[in-house]
Protein backbone atom coordinates (compact mmCIF):
# COMPACT_ATOMS: atom_id res chain seq x y z
CA UNK A 1 0.00 0.00 0.00
CA UNK A 2 1.52 3.28 -0.74
CA UNK A 3 3.05 5.40 1.82
CA UNK A 4 2.18 8.55 2.47
CA UNK A 5 4.33 11.77 2.68
CA UNK A 6 2.41 14.50 4.35
CA UNK A 7 3.72 18.37 5.10
CA UNK A 8 5.77 17.70 8.90
CA UNK A 9 5.34 19.80 11.35
CA UNK A 10 8.58 21.19 12.24
CA UNK A 11 7.89 23.49 15.47
CA UNK A 12 5.03 23.91 17.71
CA UNK A 13 3.88 27.09 16.04
CA UNK A 14 4.30 25.72 12.11
CA UNK A 15 0.80 25.38 10.93
CA UNK A 16 2.49 25.52 7.41
CA UNK A 17 4.73 24.77 5.20
CA UNK A 18 6.16 25.32 1.37
CA UNK A 19 7.90 22.93 0.03
CA UNK A 20 11.63 24.18 -1.11
CA UNK A 21 12.73 21.62 -3.62
CA UNK A 22 12.07 17.73 -4.03
CA UNK A 23 15.58 16.86 -3.87
CA UNK A 24 14.69 13.04 -5.48
CA UNK A 25 12.41 13.12 -8.73
CA UNK A 26 9.22 11.70 -9.90
CA UNK A 27 9.84 8.35 -9.85
CA UNK A 28 13.28 7.87 -8.69
CA UNK A 29 13.96 4.84 -6.60
CA UNK A 30 14.68 5.92 -3.06
CA UNK A 31 15.60 3.98 0.51
CA UNK A 32 14.39 4.24 3.86
CA UNK A 33 17.26 7.66 5.49
CA UNK A 34 17.71 9.46 2.37
CA UNK A 35 16.85 12.81 2.01
CA UNK A 36 14.17 13.13 -0.65
CA UNK A 37 12.90 17.13 -0.16
CA UNK A 38 13.24 20.59 1.81
CA UNK A 39 10.54 21.99 3.47
CA UNK A 40 10.35 26.04 4.15
CA UNK A 41 8.82 26.88 7.57
CA UNK A 42 8.62 30.45 8.92
CA UNK A 43 12.24 30.12 10.58
CA UNK A 44 14.49 27.51 8.84
CA UNK A 45 14.46 25.15 6.13
CA UNK A 46 14.98 20.97 6.80
CA UNK A 47 15.27 17.80 5.38
CA UNK A 48 12.60 15.21 5.02
CA UNK A 49 14.22 11.84 5.09
CA UNK A 50 12.27 8.88 3.64
CA UNK A 51 10.83 6.52 5.80
CA UNK A 52 10.77 3.48 3.96
CA UNK A 53 12.25 2.18 0.45
CA UNK A 54 10.25 2.52 -2.72
CA UNK A 55 9.78 4.68 -5.24
CA UNK A 56 8.93 8.52 -5.37
CA UNK A 57 5.53 10.07 -6.82
CA UNK A 58 5.24 13.53 -6.03
CA UNK A 59 2.13 15.74 -5.69
CA UNK A 60 2.98 18.96 -4.73
CA UNK A 61 5.87 21.03 -6.16
CA UNK A 62 8.04 24.03 -4.86
CA UNK A 63 5.36 26.60 -6.56
CA UNK A 64 2.30 25.59 -4.98
CA UNK A 65 2.86 27.86 -2.08
CA UNK A 66 2.19 27.32 1.39
CA UNK A 67 0.84 23.75 2.70
CA UNK A 68 -1.03 23.05 5.75
CA UNK A 69 0.61 20.28 7.98
CA UNK A 70 -0.93 16.79 7.97
CA UNK A 71 -1.71 17.23 3.99
CA UNK A 72 -0.28 14.56 1.84
CA UNK A 73 2.40 16.11 -0.43
CA UNK A 74 3.80 12.70 -1.90
CA UNK A 75 4.02 8.90 -1.99
CA UNK A 76 6.30 5.95 -1.29
CA UNK A 77 5.12 3.42 -3.79
CA UNK A 78 5.96 -0.01 -4.05
CA UNK A 79 7.74 -1.33 -7.21
CA UNK A 80 5.06 -1.55 -10.19
CA UNK A 81 2.18 0.00 -7.34
CA UNK A 82 -0.09 2.72 -9.43
CA UNK A 83 -0.62 6.16 -7.05
CA UNK A 84 -3.58 6.82 -5.09
CA UNK A 85 -5.92 9.75 -7.51
CA UNK A 86 -4.60 12.99 -6.17
CA UNK A 87 -8.14 14.63 -3.68
CA UNK A 88 -9.10 18.57 -4.54
CA UNK A 89 -8.52 20.10 -1.63
CA UNK A 90 -12.34 20.27 -0.74
CA UNK A 91 -12.11 16.12 -0.68
CA UNK A 92 -9.07 15.97 1.61
CA UNK A 93 -10.42 18.90 3.73
CA UNK A 94 -13.55 16.80 4.35
CA UNK A 95 -12.11 13.35 4.30
CA UNK A 96 -9.91 14.39 7.35
CA UNK A 97 -13.17 15.88 8.93
CA UNK A 98 -15.09 12.94 8.51
CA UNK A 99 -11.68 10.78 10.28
CA UNK A 100 -11.44 13.53 13.17
CA UNK A 101 -15.34 12.78 13.89
CA UNK A 102 -14.63 9.08 13.63
CA UNK A 103 -11.97 8.96 15.36
CA UNK A 104 -13.25 10.55 17.85
CA UNK A 105 -16.29 8.72 18.59
CA UNK A 106 -14.21 5.43 19.13
CA UNK A 107 -12.20 7.32 21.52
CA UNK A 108 -14.71 8.48 23.71
CA UNK A 109 -16.58 5.48 23.17
CA UNK A 110 -13.67 3.22 24.05
CA UNK A 111 -13.98 1.58 20.81
CA UNK A 112 -10.42 1.85 19.17
CA UNK A 113 -8.78 -1.23 19.87
CA UNK A 114 -5.44 -2.93 19.80
CA UNK A 115 -6.31 -4.76 16.67
CA UNK A 116 -7.28 -1.78 14.94
CA UNK A 117 -4.27 0.15 15.84
CA UNK A 118 -2.10 -3.04 14.61
CA UNK A 119 -3.98 -2.97 11.53
CA UNK A 120 -2.90 0.48 10.11
CA UNK A 121 1.25 0.67 11.80
CA UNK A 122 2.14 -0.37 8.07
CA UNK A 123 0.83 2.87 6.32
CA UNK A 124 1.89 5.24 9.70
CA UNK A 125 5.57 5.26 10.63
CA UNK A 126 5.51 6.00 14.19
CA UNK A 127 7.84 5.45 17.33
CA UNK A 128 7.71 2.32 19.90
CA UNK A 129 6.66 5.02 22.31
CA UNK A 130 3.96 6.89 20.94
CA UNK A 131 2.60 3.24 19.68
CA UNK A 132 2.55 2.26 23.75
CA UNK A 133 1.31 5.59 24.57
CA UNK A 134 -1.36 4.93 21.54
CA UNK A 135 -2.24 1.51 22.84
CA UNK A 136 -2.82 2.44 26.27
CA UNK A 137 -4.74 5.43 25.94
CA UNK A 138 -6.78 3.51 23.03
CA UNK A 139 -6.07 6.56 20.71
CA UNK A 140 -6.17 6.18 16.99
CA UNK A 141 -3.16 6.63 15.01
CA UNK A 142 -4.53 8.12 12.10
CA UNK A 143 -5.84 11.01 13.37
CA UNK A 144 -2.08 12.16 14.33
CA UNK A 145 -0.38 15.08 12.73
CA UNK A 146 3.21 13.80 12.65
CA UNK A 147 6.43 15.73 14.32
CA UNK A 148 9.24 13.86 13.89
CA UNK A 149 12.04 14.91 12.51
CA UNK A 150 11.85 11.63 9.58
CA UNK A 151 7.88 12.35 9.44
CA UNK A 152 7.21 9.41 11.91
CA UNK A 153 4.65 9.90 14.47
CA UNK A 154 5.73 10.57 18.05
CA UNK A 155 4.49 10.49 21.57
CA UNK A 156 3.96 14.00 21.98
CA UNK A 157 2.00 13.40 19.06
CA UNK A 158 -0.67 11.22 20.89
CA UNK A 159 -1.12 13.31 23.48
CA UNK A 160 -1.65 16.42 21.12
CA UNK A 161 -4.50 13.85 19.77
CA UNK A 162 -6.45 13.33 23.13
CA UNK A 163 -5.81 16.94 24.10
CA UNK A 164 -7.30 18.39 20.93
CA UNK A 165 -10.48 15.62 21.09
CA UNK A 166 -11.20 16.03 24.39
CA UNK A 167 -10.96 19.67 24.19
CA UNK A 168 -13.68 19.40 20.91
CA UNK A 169 -15.88 17.23 23.15
CA UNK A 170 -16.13 19.80 25.93
CA UNK A 171 -16.91 22.41 23.08
CA UNK A 172 -19.89 20.83 22.08
CA UNK A 173 -21.29 20.17 25.32
CA UNK A 174 -20.42 23.58 26.82
CA UNK A 175 -23.01 25.98 25.43
CA UNK A 176 -23.19 29.56 26.83
CA UNK A 177 -26.81 31.37 26.96
CA UNK A 178 -26.84 34.92 26.63
CA UNK A 179 -27.76 35.57 29.90
CA UNK A 180 -24.68 33.82 31.74
CA UNK A 181 -22.38 36.26 29.34
CA UNK A 182 -23.47 39.28 30.32
CA UNK A 183 -23.36 37.87 34.13
CA UNK A 184 -19.85 37.93 33.28
CA UNK A 185 -19.58 34.31 33.55
CA UNK A 186 -17.28 33.88 30.87
CA UNK A 187 -13.75 31.53 31.16
CA UNK A 188 -10.90 33.71 30.30
CA UNK A 189 -7.59 34.38 31.79
CA UNK A 190 -6.41 37.47 33.42
CA UNK A 191 -3.54 37.81 31.06
CA UNK A 192 -6.24 37.61 27.71
CA UNK A 193 -9.06 40.01 29.53
CA UNK A 194 -6.45 42.88 30.00
CA UNK A 195 -5.44 42.34 26.03
CA UNK A 196 -9.15 42.52 25.31
CA UNK A 197 -9.53 45.43 27.42
CA UNK A 198 -6.21 47.27 25.96
CA UNK A 199 -7.14 46.21 22.48
CA UNK A 200 -10.98 47.36 22.62
CA UNK A 201 -12.50 44.39 22.27
CA UNK A 202 -16.07 43.35 23.58
CA UNK A 203 -15.98 40.65 26.38
CA UNK A 204 -19.53 39.20 24.35
CA UNK A 205 -17.79 39.08 21.26
CA UNK A 206 -15.09 36.96 22.26
CA UNK A 207 -17.51 34.50 24.04
CA UNK A 208 -19.56 34.30 21.15
CA UNK A 209 -16.32 33.33 18.90
CA UNK A 210 -15.02 30.96 21.67
CA UNK A 211 -18.07 29.04 22.84
CA UNK A 212 -17.47 26.66 26.13
CA UNK A 213 -13.76 27.32 25.89
CA UNK A 214 -11.05 29.28 28.48
CA UNK A 215 -9.98 32.07 26.55
CA UNK A 216 -6.24 33.04 26.50
CA UNK A 217 -3.93 35.29 25.27
CA UNK A 218 -3.40 33.11 21.59
CA UNK A 219 -7.07 33.57 21.51
CA UNK A 220 -7.56 37.15 21.67
CA UNK A 221 -4.87 37.86 18.95
CA UNK A 222 -6.19 34.69 16.96
CA UNK A 223 -9.38 36.92 16.93
CA UNK A 224 -7.64 40.21 16.44
CA UNK A 225 -6.25 38.30 13.04
CA UNK A 226 -9.57 37.13 11.91
CA UNK A 227 -10.80 41.09 12.46
CA UNK A 228 -7.78 42.19 9.86
CA UNK A 229 -7.93 39.50 7.28
CA UNK A 230 -12.07 40.30 7.49
CA UNK A 231 -10.76 44.13 6.98
CA UNK A 232 -8.38 43.20 4.24
CA UNK A 233 -11.16 40.95 2.13
CA UNK A 234 -13.99 43.51 2.20
CA UNK A 235 -11.60 46.41 0.75
CA UNK A 236 -9.83 43.47 -1.96
CA UNK A 237 -13.43 42.81 -2.88
CA UNK A 238 -13.29 45.92 -5.03
CA UNK A 239 -10.30 44.94 -6.34
CA UNK A 240 -10.15 42.78 -9.62
CA UNK A 241 -9.46 39.08 -9.46
CA UNK A 242 -5.49 39.48 -10.69
CA UNK A 243 -4.94 41.36 -7.92
CA UNK A 244 -6.84 40.01 -4.97
CA UNK A 245 -4.07 37.40 -3.97
CA UNK A 246 -1.10 40.05 -3.33
CA UNK A 247 -3.55 42.66 -1.43
CA UNK A 248 -4.32 39.76 0.90
CA UNK A 249 -0.50 39.76 1.49
CA UNK A 250 0.43 43.37 1.56
CA UNK A 251 -2.24 46.61 2.04
CA UNK A 252 -3.23 46.66 -1.57
CA UNK A 253 -2.15 50.11 -3.13
CA UNK A 254 -4.45 51.97 -5.38
CA UNK A 255 -2.97 53.98 -7.60
CA UNK A 256 -4.49 57.12 -9.99
CA UNK A 257 -4.97 56.30 -13.41
CA UNK A 258 -2.03 58.54 -14.37
CA UNK A 259 0.17 57.16 -11.94
CA UNK A 260 0.38 53.67 -13.43
CA UNK A 261 3.86 51.91 -13.06
CA UNK A 262 4.51 48.59 -13.97
CA UNK A 263 6.27 45.92 -11.71
CA UNK A 264 9.41 44.51 -12.46
CA UNK A 265 8.15 41.11 -11.40
CA UNK A 266 5.65 39.58 -8.82
CA UNK A 267 6.29 36.76 -6.18
CA UNK A 268 5.11 35.42 -2.90
CA UNK A 269 6.42 36.76 0.16
CA UNK A 270 8.67 33.78 1.61
CA UNK A 271 7.41 32.32 5.32
CA UNK A 272 10.56 33.97 6.41
CA UNK A 273 9.64 37.44 5.29
CA UNK A 274 6.64 37.38 6.84
CA UNK A 275 7.52 35.98 9.52
CA UNK A 276 10.30 38.99 9.82
CA UNK A 277 7.74 41.24 8.85
CA UNK A 278 5.35 40.26 11.78
CA UNK A 279 8.09 40.35 14.56
CA UNK A 280 9.67 43.81 13.31
CA UNK A 281 5.63 45.39 13.12
CA UNK A 282 5.23 43.69 16.76
CA UNK A 283 8.24 45.53 17.70
CA UNK A 284 7.79 48.59 16.61
CA UNK A 285 3.85 49.05 17.99
CA UNK A 286 4.75 47.46 21.04
CA UNK A 287 7.87 48.38 22.23
CA UNK A 288 9.20 52.27 24.08
CA UNK A 289 12.90 52.17 22.34
CA UNK A 290 15.85 54.30 23.01
CA UNK A 291 19.15 54.10 21.70
CA UNK A 292 22.62 54.91 23.09
CA UNK A 293 25.78 54.97 21.45
CA UNK A 294 29.40 54.84 22.44
CA UNK A 295 32.90 53.63 21.30
CA UNK A 296 35.14 51.40 22.68
CA UNK A 297 38.74 50.49 22.46
CA UNK A 298 39.06 47.45 20.71
CA UNK A 299 42.67 47.22 19.96
CA UNK A 300 43.28 44.51 22.40
CA UNK A 301 40.77 42.85 21.21
CA UNK A 302 41.97 42.58 17.61
CA UNK A 303 45.10 42.01 19.25
CA UNK A 304 43.27 38.42 20.82
CA UNK A 305 41.67 37.38 17.54
CA UNK A 306 45.13 37.90 15.36
CA UNK A 307 46.97 35.81 18.00
CA UNK A 308 44.11 32.81 18.15
CA UNK A 309 44.41 32.91 14.31
CA UNK A 310 48.04 32.51 13.98
CA UNK A 311 48.30 30.29 16.55
CA UNK A 312 45.42 27.96 16.50
CA UNK A 313 46.05 25.11 13.70
CA UNK A 314 42.70 23.53 13.51
CA UNK A 315 41.14 26.70 11.58
CA UNK A 316 38.71 27.38 14.26
CA UNK A 317 39.08 30.93 15.03
CA UNK A 318 36.30 32.92 16.99
CA UNK A 319 34.69 35.99 15.07
CA UNK A 320 34.28 39.34 16.86
CA UNK A 321 30.54 38.36 17.14
CA UNK A 322 31.22 35.74 18.87
CA UNK A 323 34.13 37.07 21.53
CA UNK A 324 31.45 40.09 22.11
CA UNK A 325 28.59 37.56 22.58
CA UNK A 326 30.77 36.60 25.12
CA UNK A 327 31.67 40.11 26.56
CA UNK A 328 28.37 41.13 26.33
CA UNK A 329 27.23 37.81 28.60
CA UNK A 330 29.51 38.67 31.38
CA UNK A 331 28.15 42.39 31.03
CA UNK A 332 24.29 40.64 31.34
CA UNK A 333 25.31 38.94 34.69
CA UNK A 334 26.14 42.29 35.87
CA UNK A 335 23.52 44.19 34.81
CA UNK A 336 20.10 41.68 35.01
CA UNK A 337 17.76 44.53 33.70
CA UNK A 338 18.67 43.85 30.36
CA UNK A 339 18.36 40.40 30.22
CA UNK A 340 14.76 40.24 31.14
CA UNK A 341 10.86 39.94 29.16
CA UNK A 342 8.38 42.04 29.78
CA UNK A 343 5.29 39.43 30.57
CA UNK A 344 1.97 41.48 31.14
CA UNK A 345 2.05 43.32 34.53
CA UNK A 346 5.09 41.12 35.83
CA UNK A 347 9.41 41.22 34.41
CA UNK A 348 10.68 38.19 33.92
CA UNK A 349 14.21 38.15 34.85
CA UNK A 350 16.39 35.31 32.98
CA UNK A 351 19.03 33.27 35.01
CA UNK A 352 20.20 31.60 31.76
CA UNK A 353 21.92 33.96 29.08
CA UNK A 354 21.03 33.51 25.25
CA UNK A 355 22.68 35.02 22.94
CA UNK A 356 21.30 35.61 19.30
CA UNK A 357 23.81 36.96 16.49
CA UNK A 358 21.62 38.62 13.73
CA UNK A 359 22.45 36.49 10.42
CA UNK A 360 22.14 37.76 6.62
CA UNK A 361 21.06 34.81 4.53
CA UNK A 362 19.32 33.45 1.46
CA UNK A 363 16.15 33.66 2.96
CA UNK A 364 16.31 36.93 4.99
CA UNK A 365 17.45 37.88 8.66
CA UNK A 366 17.68 35.21 10.92
CA UNK A 367 18.59 35.13 14.32
CA UNK A 368 19.96 31.81 15.65
CA UNK A 369 21.08 31.39 19.17
CA UNK A 370 23.86 30.74 21.04
CA UNK A 371 22.58 29.19 24.48
CA UNK A 372 24.45 29.44 28.19
CA UNK A 373 27.23 31.98 27.01
CA UNK A 374 28.71 32.80 29.98
CA UNK A 375 28.96 29.73 31.46
CA UNK A 376 31.04 28.42 28.07
CA UNK A 377 34.58 28.40 27.66
CA UNK A 378 35.88 30.93 24.09
CA UNK A 379 36.83 27.26 22.44
CA UNK A 380 33.29 25.72 23.35
CA UNK A 381 31.27 28.91 22.07
CA UNK A 382 33.63 28.86 18.90
CA UNK A 383 33.11 25.12 18.03
CA UNK A 384 28.98 25.71 18.60
CA UNK A 385 29.07 29.26 16.59
CA UNK A 386 31.31 27.95 13.69
CA UNK A 387 28.37 24.98 13.74
CA UNK A 388 24.92 27.14 13.74
CA UNK A 389 26.00 30.55 12.11
CA UNK A 390 27.22 29.04 9.35
CA UNK A 391 24.31 26.84 9.10
CA UNK A 392 21.71 30.56 9.44
CA UNK A 393 24.19 32.03 6.79
CA UNK A 394 23.31 29.18 4.41
CA UNK A 395 19.66 29.42 5.23
CA UNK A 396 19.33 25.53 6.61
CA UNK A 397 19.10 26.55 10.02
CA UNK A 398 17.45 23.60 12.56
CA UNK A 399 14.32 25.11 14.30
CA UNK A 400 15.34 25.04 17.68
CA UNK A 401 18.24 26.59 16.80
CA UNK A 402 16.54 30.20 16.43
CA UNK A 403 14.41 30.59 19.23
CA UNK A 404 15.20 31.12 22.71
CA UNK A 405 17.24 34.11 22.66
CA UNK A 406 17.37 37.04 25.75
CA UNK A 407 19.84 39.32 23.76
CA UNK A 408 20.69 40.61 20.50
CA UNK A 409 23.67 41.20 18.87
CA UNK A 410 23.79 42.47 15.16
CA UNK A 411 26.67 43.43 13.43
CA UNK A 412 26.66 45.47 10.03
CA UNK A 413 30.36 46.66 10.39
CA UNK A 414 30.95 44.83 7.18
CA UNK A 415 28.71 46.80 5.67
CA UNK A 416 30.91 49.97 6.42
CA UNK A 417 27.97 51.11 8.84
CA UNK A 418 29.32 53.33 12.02
CA UNK A 419 26.23 53.67 13.97
CA UNK A 420 22.39 52.90 13.19
CA UNK A 421 19.50 52.21 15.42
CA UNK A 422 18.96 48.32 15.58
CA UNK A 423 15.40 47.00 16.41
CA UNK A 424 14.33 45.00 19.21
CA UNK A 425 13.65 41.33 18.46
CA UNK A 426 11.02 40.95 20.64
CA UNK A 427 10.42 39.33 23.89
CA UNK A 428 13.61 40.58 24.54
CA UNK A 429 14.47 43.90 26.44
CA UNK A 430 17.76 44.94 24.44
CA UNK A 431 19.74 44.44 21.12
CA UNK A 432 23.44 45.70 20.63
CA UNK A 433 24.46 47.11 17.39
CA UNK A 434 27.58 46.71 16.00
CA UNK A 435 29.43 49.36 13.34
CA UNK A 436 32.39 48.75 11.69
CA UNK A 437 36.27 49.04 13.31
CA UNK A 438 38.67 51.52 11.73
CA UNK A 439 41.90 53.28 13.01
CA UNK A 440 41.50 56.70 14.49
CA UNK A 441 43.96 59.04 16.38
CA UNK A 442 42.93 58.78 20.20
CA UNK A 443 44.56 61.46 22.62
CA UNK A 444 45.74 60.48 26.01
CA UNK A 445 45.08 62.67 29.45
CA UNK A 446 48.51 64.17 28.31
CA UNK A 447 47.41 65.32 24.72
CA UNK A 448 49.71 62.31 23.39
CA UNK A 449 47.60 61.34 20.12
CA UNK A 450 47.92 57.57 19.34
CA UNK A 451 46.31 55.37 16.82
CA UNK A 452 43.72 53.10 18.01
CA UNK A 453 41.21 50.42 16.60
CA UNK A 454 37.40 52.17 17.64
CA UNK A 455 34.52 49.78 17.61
CA UNK A 456 31.28 51.70 17.40
CA UNK A 457 28.08 50.48 19.28
CA UNK A 458 24.71 51.06 19.14
CA UNK A 459 22.49 49.77 22.73
CA UNK A 460 18.60 50.12 21.96
CA UNK A 461 16.52 49.60 24.46
CA UNK A 462 12.96 49.20 25.77
CA UNK A 463 12.25 51.73 28.01
CA UNK A 464 9.00 50.38 29.86
CA UNK A 465 11.79 47.67 30.97
CA UNK A 466 14.73 49.59 31.82
CA UNK A 467 15.08 53.20 32.65
CA UNK A 468 18.48 55.32 30.87
CA UNK A 469 21.00 55.09 33.34
CA UNK A 470 20.76 51.65 33.86
CA UNK A 471 21.02 50.94 29.94
CA UNK A 472 23.71 53.48 30.08
CA UNK A 473 25.98 51.93 32.83
CA UNK A 474 25.03 48.34 31.12
CA UNK A 475 26.58 49.86 27.54
CA UNK A 476 29.47 51.47 29.93
CA UNK A 477 30.16 48.09 31.15
CA UNK A 478 30.23 46.34 28.06
CA UNK A 479 32.73 48.90 26.65
CA UNK A 480 34.99 48.43 29.26
CA UNK A 481 35.04 44.97 28.98
CA UNK A 482 35.81 45.83 25.17
CA UNK A 483 38.82 47.72 26.09
CA UNK A 484 39.90 44.85 28.51
CA UNK A 485 38.49 41.66 27.44
CA UNK A 486 41.75 39.50 28.20
CA UNK A 487 39.88 38.36 31.65
CA UNK A 488 36.96 37.75 30.32
CA UNK A 489 38.52 35.87 26.91
CA UNK A 490 41.38 33.83 28.10
CA UNK A 491 41.03 33.25 32.01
Amino acid sequence: MALEIIMPQLGLSMDKGRIARWVKQEGDQIKQGDVILEIESDKSIVEVEAVADGFLHILNKPDDGEIEVGRVIGFILKEGEKPPEKPTKDEQTSAESQTISHGTKQILDGKETEDQISSKRERIPVTPKARRKARELGVNLQLAVPTGTRGQITEKDVLEIVKRLTSENSQSEIQHTEKEIEEGKIDITPVARRLAEEKGIDILALAKAFPGKRIGKSDIERYLQNQKHESVSSLTSTLSPNTQKDSALYPPVLLKEEHQILPAYRKPISSTRALIAKRMNASARTYTPVTLMTKADATQLVWIRTSLKNKRKDGLVPSYNVLLAILVAHALKEHRDLNATLNGEEIIYWETINIGIAVDSPRGLLVPVLRNVSQKTLVELSQEAQEILTRAANGKSKPDELSGSTFTITNLGVQDIDFFTPIINPPECAVLGVGRMKKEMVFDEHDNGVVRIMLPLSLTFDHRLVDGAPAARFLKQVKQYVENPIPWLLP
